[in-house]
């Protein structure tokens, strides 16, 4: 497999590039993912005017195919109400309930984000009301094949397009 530079990220490689696992269902050992191989941290959310766009969809992917990063700060629900706003979950906007109070999320950190597109096998459990897409307000909504709920992925036109994979219901392995 030929080396693809990937948006500033250094070089992505084939399935034999140093350091890179695939992600694989915890409790039945399915693959989820192919071989990524790790970023220092999530990168920002890139820059895209979804309100200019003819038809709504997914904005460009925070990850670049072929890695991951883990997810420091909490992320998904439960969403909890804030004392100030400020950003709902990181590369989110503010986010407020029916009162107008500003709220937080209280989720899981150390979530694996990948770029969804990279992911395999899932389908969508549920998904909290967004617009044209997948929100993760409600919690994880990817299944695994075998029924047991392993992601959160947020799809939805106006959010980043990112697939977080429960660091509880996922384990990493060497291709």
């Amino acid at each position: 497999m030929r080396d693809q530079t990937d948006q500033g990220h250094g070089s992505v490689g084939g399935p034999a590039e140093a350091g890179a696992v695939v992600f694989a269902c915890a409790a039945c050992g399915v693959p989820l993912t192919g071989p990524l191989s790790p970023l220092p941290a999530v990168p920002e959310a890139p820059y895209h005017a979804w309100s200019e766009d003819d038809e709504p969809g997914p904005l460009p992917a925070t990850v670049p195919s072929g890695r991951y990063a883990i997810e420091t700060e909490p992320h998904g629900a439960p969403l909890v109400v804030a004392e100030a706003p400020g950003p709902v979950m990181p590369r989110f906007g503010g986010h407020w309930n029916a009162d107008g109070k500003p709220l937080v999320s209280r989720g899981p950190r150390g979530n694996i984000v990948v770029n969804p597109d990279d992911a395999r096998g899932l389908e969508l459990e549920h998904a909290a009301p967004a617009c044209c897409g997948a929100s993760p307000d409600g919690g994880m909504n990817q299944l695994c094949a075998c029924g047991t709920l392993v992601a959160t992925l947020s799809s939805d036109c106006a959010m980043p397009y990112e697939l977080h994979l429960s660091a509880a219901h996922v384990r990493a392995v060497r291709p």
